[in-house]
């Protein structure tokens, strides 16, 4: 029984399009990416001018205080002065994620988000790294005893909300399916 190929062909503007898509999809998660970045080092940037290391400013008070300092190791300074092998571990990364954007289509929303948040928070810290020899802290939560942090930390902390929230939704389409 012959087949009818003109069936089995898919519209080349319909590919077309799919691929230009991913394309602004791919080009969006970078300059959000970038946009992180620049929000973390201008931040950075603008402390270091304004507040001396060690030092403290109420921003509001009983809740958050401006308290610079260095911060030689990675989130809750653990593997403190271990600046190298931190500085490999984040550009690493950060060229694994921009490889991720690149080579594969974004799953969902909150997968490109979080990637987007992921790698601006991780070349934020790792441009200190690499050019200061430490990472610049800033954020303190005045009425619990949490560790300073920065605008790259909070946005890798946004990264592992979103991709929570997107294993969450898509426990919940996969669960849906099933059903059906």
């Amino acid at each position: 029984m012959p087949i009818n190929k003109s069936n089995l062909t898919i519209p080349k503007t319909h590919i077309i399009n799919k691929m230009n898509l991913l394309k602004s999809r791919k080009i969006k998660i970078l300059v959000y990416s970038f946009y992180i970045i620049l929000i973390d080092q201008v931040s950075k940037f603008w402390i270091l001018g304004t507040l001396g290391f060690d030092q403290s400013k109420s921003i509001i008070p009983n809740f958050l205080k401006l308290t610079l300092v260095k911060n030689k190791g990675a989130a809750f300074s653990i593997f403190s002065n271990s600046t190298t092998l931190l500085t490999i571990i984040s550009i690493f990364a950060s060229l694994l994620l921009v490889t991720i954007i690149l080579k594969s289509p974004p799953r969902s929303y909150w997968n490109s988000i979080g990637i987007a948040y992921l790698l601006g928070g991780t070349v934020g810290n790792g441009i200190d790294r690499l050019f200061k020899g430490y990472v610049v802290d800033f954020l303190e939560l005045v009425p619990i005893n949490f560790p300073i942090f920065n605008v790259a930390d909070i946005s890798i902390n946004i990264a592992i909300l979103c991709f929570i929230t997107d294993m969450i939704l898509t426990k919940d389409k996969s669960r849906n399916t099933f059903k059906n």
